[in-house]
C-alpha cells in the first residue's frame, strides 16, 4: 500500500511517480494553452500518480500562473559586454513600441543562474524570455534547461533562444561559423598561411560554432591549424592579451590571427604592439568578431566580421510578440566581414 506523503504533496512528486517531467504532469492534469498535447495513456499514468500521493491541485494558483504581465525576460552573460548591451537594445526598441518591459538578467556564464532565473521569470509570470547567452555545450545541463523550458511553456510562456542552446524553441540564429570563414578567406587571400587563433570558453556554444567555421574554412584552403596555434582568450580584453603573448612567444611565425569577439582583440592589438613590439598590419594582421562600436577607433582600426546584433534582439522581440507557433521558428542572420586597418597582404 502507497504511504502518503508527508505534508502538500507537490506537482513534481507526482511527475516522478509517474516517470515524466513536471511540464508534462502539469499538461496532464491542468490541460495546456500551449499546442503540445498529452497522450491518453500518459494522462491517465499521471492521474494515477496523483491519486496515490493524494495530490490537490491549487485551483487559484494555477489560474493566475495561467495569466502573464507585460514583463520579457531578456537573459545574458554579462552586460558590461558591448555585445549584449546592442543585442537587449535592440529588444528594449521593439518591447517601448508595444508597451512592454524588458527585465535584463546577467548569468555572467554561470548555467546555474541561468536556470535559476529561468524559474524566478516564471514564477513571476514573465510574458516571455529571451536566452540571449550563448549555449552550453553540456547535454545535461541542456536536458534541465530543456524541463524548465518546457515547464514555463506550460503555464503559458514563450522562450526565443538566440543561437545554438539545444532547445525546441523559437531561435534567432547568427551566422556564427559563416563569419569566422569569412575572416580566415579574407586572411588566406592577403597570403598569410600561419594562422593563430584566440577563442573563448570552449564550453560555449558560439565559442565552439565560430572556431569550427574557421578550422573547417583552414582546412578546405589547406592550411594547417596545429593545437599549439590555439589559445584560450577568456572572452575578456586582459586574458585574450595574456593570451596573444603566449601565442606569438610560442609561435613567432605567426602572421594572421583570427580573434573571436572585438573584446579580446583590443587585448591581442594591445599585445602585439606594446608588449610584443609588432606592427599591425605589417608584421601581423588580426580580424576580430561582432563589429562592436569600439572596433573602429583601436590603433589601427580592426577589420572584424560585422553581425547585426541589434536586429538580433528586434527579431526576437518580433517572435514574442507574434506568438508560439506549432512547431519551431528560425531566423537566420547574415554576417559580412568589416575591413579596415589591421589586416594587409603577407
Amino acid at each position: 500500500m502507497t504511504r502518503p506523503a508527508v505534508g502538500p504533496v507537490t506537482l513534481q512528486q507526482v511527475a516522478e511517480r509517474a516517470g515524466v517531467s513536471s511540464a508534462t504532469a502539469s499538461r496532464a492534469l491542468h490541460g495546456s494553452s500551449g499546442t503540445r498535447v498529452v497522450g491518453e495513456d500518459l494522462r491517465r499514468r499521471v492521474e494515477e500518480a496523483a491519486r496515490e500521493l493524494r495530490y490537490v491541485s491549487n485551483a487559484p494558483a494555477q489560474a493566475l500562473a495561467r495569466s502573464t504581465t507585460a514583463v520579457v525576460g531578456v537573459v545574458v552573460h554579462d552586460v558590461a559586454d558591448p555585445y549584449f548591451a546592442a543585442i537587449a537594445a535592440g529588444a528594449m526598441g521593439v518591447a517601448r513600441e508595444h508597451g512592454l518591459l524588458v527585465m535584463l538578467a546577467a548569468t555572467f556564464r554561470d548555467p546555474e543562474l541561468e536556470l535559476d532565473y529561468l524559474a524566478r521569470l516564471r514564477a513571476q509570470r514573465a510574458r516571455a524570455v529571451v536566452l540571449a547567452g550563448s549555449g552550453f555545450a553540456d547535454r545535461g545541463f541542456t536536458l534541465r534547461l530543456a524541463a524548465e523550458v518546457d515547464a514555463y511553456r506550460a503555464d503559458g510562456g514563450h522562450v526565443v533562444s538566440v543561437g545554438a542552446h539545444g532547445l525546441a524553441t523559437d531561435s534567432v540564429r547568427p551566422a556564427n561559423r559563416t563569419g569566422a570563414a569569412l575572416a580566415v578567406r579574407h586572411l588566406y587571400e592577403l597570403g598569410h598561411r600561419r594562422f593563430g587563433i584566440v577563442t573563448g570558453p570552449r564550453a560555449l556554444t558560439t565559442v565552439r560554432d565560430r572556431l569550427d567555421g574557421a578550422r573547417r574554412q583552414l582546412r578546405s584552403l589547406g592550411v594547417e591549424l596545429p593545437p599549439s596555434h590555439v589559445v584560450d582568450g577568456g572572452f575578456t580584453r586582459e586574458r585574450a592579451r595574456s593570451a596573444a603573448n603566449t601565442l606569438l612567444t610560442r609561435v613567432p611565425d605567426v602572421t594572421a590571427v583570427v580573434v573571436l569577439n572585438d573584446v579580446m582583440a583590443a587585448g591581442v592589438l594591445a599585445a602585439l604592439r606594446d608588449d610584443l613590439g609588432l606592427r599591425v598590419p605589417e608584421q601581423v594582421s588580426v580580424v576580430g568578431f561582432d563589429d562592436l562600436p569600439f572596433a573602429v577607433d583601436l590603433n589601427p582600426s580592426l577589420t572584424t566580421v560585422r553581425l547585426p546584433l541589434a536586429d538580433i534582439g528586434v527579431q526576437a522581440m518580433r517572435m514574442i510578440l507574434s506568438g508560439p507557433a506549432t512547431e519551431p521558428r528560425t531566423v537566420d542572420l547574415a554576417a559580412e566581414l568589416v575591413v579596415r586597418n589591421s589586416t594587409a597582404a603577407r
